[in-house]
């Protein structure tokens, strides 16, 4: 059994975030105060810390090329099954969420093949679920 991690990141407004991370995503929400909410993100404890400073812009922008896509940094996410992978895809596309980089496999054929996407939250924080056809053999394939 994997630790859990923690991980806290920024957030321009707590009611959005809410409905992004408890309502979109389906993650259980934890503690909370005014200016913070902890969720259950996968079984890992994700905190939003308000900072209205954030303003509509959000967060900078940063890429790094990896498999022909400029992906954002930082980013986090989680490691899913693939039917769980599949499951949420279907659950964000219904919903109309706008995709950074589209579902699809990453690496096809080769060690650590894997499906991905990547998308934001209302504040700008990048986002990527990936799932393995078999996590233990390729999440650290080379």
């Amino acid at each position: 059994m994997l630790t859990p991690f923690h991980l806290a990141v920024q957030v321009r407004d707590l009611d959005e975030a809410r409905c992004f991370y408890g309502d979109l995503l389906g993650c259980p929400e934890g503690r909370s105060s005014d200016t913070w909410i902890d969720f259950n993100l996968y079984g890992h404890q994700f905190v939003c810390h308000l900072n209205p400073a954030l303003g509509e812009q959000g967060l900078d922008d940063h890429r790094n090329p990896v498999d022909g896509h400029g992906v954002p940094v930082p980013h986090f996410g989680v490691v899913l099954e693939m039917t769980d992978w599949e499951a949420l895809v279907d659950r964000l596309t219904a919903a109309g969420l706008r995709f950074e980089i589209e579902p699809y496999l990453r690496f096809r054929g080769e060690p650590g093949e894997q499906a991905t996407m990547f998308f934001r939250d209302p504040s700008g924080n990048a986002i990527e679920f990936k799932a393995f056809r078999d996590i233990a053999g390729q999440l650290f394939a080379t």
